[in-house]
């Protein structure tokens, strides 16, 4: 397997200790405690414009699409500048008050690419920590191992270990133990009834939910443009297709999670793309404008013109964009308390 960039930000970063092993002996990366999804590339990597078209370079052995570990790595800003910090000091309030919590965090991320989720939250809590790094791509899983936080906010240890498999179909055990479940860009390709089975699990685990970065199907850019709110249109409903909630996600996850007996917070998190932001917001305009297209073929020849005149200003530091999103956390009642 080719070996991940090993620095990141001018950080070298040494590779993870292995993690522990199952009863069973088998290593914690081949416990199969998510089950596969038999899904194509549009079902699975519609999560935002650019994972409707870059995602889609390569294909594992099952035929699911891979997320493209370059394009992860240029989103990893813009998503750390958008996650609400609001969210984090009720997160840290439930987690000081979780039983157990002697012994450390057991933090699950699911659908974790790169690891950018860890690298963003892990610093941001106190205690030791041990996260569970959850993806169906290997090579990626393997990137986020050793590109992870090795540290927490009041320097305590943190440890990661790595399970192969998808997360829309969480197993009865894939929490066991978790005090946390973490997410970012997933709500969007799931189902309400793979979200639904996420908030039974998380509300069977007694355990918390920060699901950051879903989309919300807003965009506004400067200077506007005609077409702007056509495209936005075509690419929400190209979201939407195959039963995925896309846009509606937030507002699904809300009820959801409520009807598990969470209390659910919700703030915005946006992207905010402006002139240093110039390689993203390309590359997020091809995706975005691509997936309306493939929507609605008869907007492609307006929206040839549109694309070259966005990247144009692009280009010339002249285009600003917003893309919305919105971050969840979901308290479910700790197990054998009240929330």
């Amino acid at each position: 397997m080719t070996k991940p960039t090993a620095t990141r930000q001018g950080t070298a970063r040494v590779p993870a200790q292995p993690g522990p092993r199952e009863a069973d002996g088998a290593p914690p990366g081949e416990r199969p405690t998510l089950r596969q999804r038999d899904t194509g590339a549009e079902a699975a990597d519609a999560s935002d414009a650019s994972d409707a078209s870059d995602a889609a370079g390569a294909s594992g052995a099952s035929g699911a699409t891979r997320y493209a570990p370059e394009w992860l790595e240029l989103r990893e800003g813009a998503d750390a500048a958008a996650r609400a910090p609001e969210l984090l000091d009720p997160l840290r309030i439930r987690l000081a008050n979780l039983p157990g919590r002697s012994g450390g965090l057991v933090i699950h991320d699911l659908g974790c690419g790169t690891g950018s989720m860890g690298r963003w939250l892990a610093p941001r809590l106190d205690g030791p920590q041990h996260w569970v790094l959850h993806d169906r791509d290997p090579y990626l899983l393997h990137f986020a191992a050793v590109s992870s936080a090795r540290s927490a906010a009041d320097g305590s240890r943190v440890t990661v270990e790595t399970r192969r498999g998808d997360i829309a179909r969480l197993t009865p055990d894939a929490l066991t133990g978790a005090s946390l479940v973490t997410a970012s860009a997933l709500l969007d390709v799931l189902t309400r009834a793979e979200v639904d089975t996420l908030a039974a699990a998380c509300a069977g685990a007694g355990c918390p939910a920060l699901l950051t970065l879903t989309v919300a199907g807003r965009v506004d850019l400067s200077p506007a443009d005609p077409l702007d709110a056509e495209i936005t249109e075509a690419f929400n409903a190209h979201q939407r297709r195959t039963g995925l909630l896309g846009p509606d996600a937030a507002t699904v996850a809300c009820e959801v999670f409520a009807a598990h007996g969470a209390t659910v917070r919700v703030q915005p998190s946006p992207w905010r793309l402006g002139p240093d932001d110039a390689e993203l917001t390309a590359r997020w305009l091809r995706g975005w404008v691509g997936a309306a297209v493939e929507q609605r073929p008869d907007l492609a020849p307006r929206a040839d013109k549109y694309l070259a005149a966005r990247l144009a200003a692009c280009g010339a530091g002249e285009l600003r964009v917003t893309v919305h999103h919105s971050d969840l956390l979901a308290l479910a009642r700790p197990t054998g308390g009240t929330s």
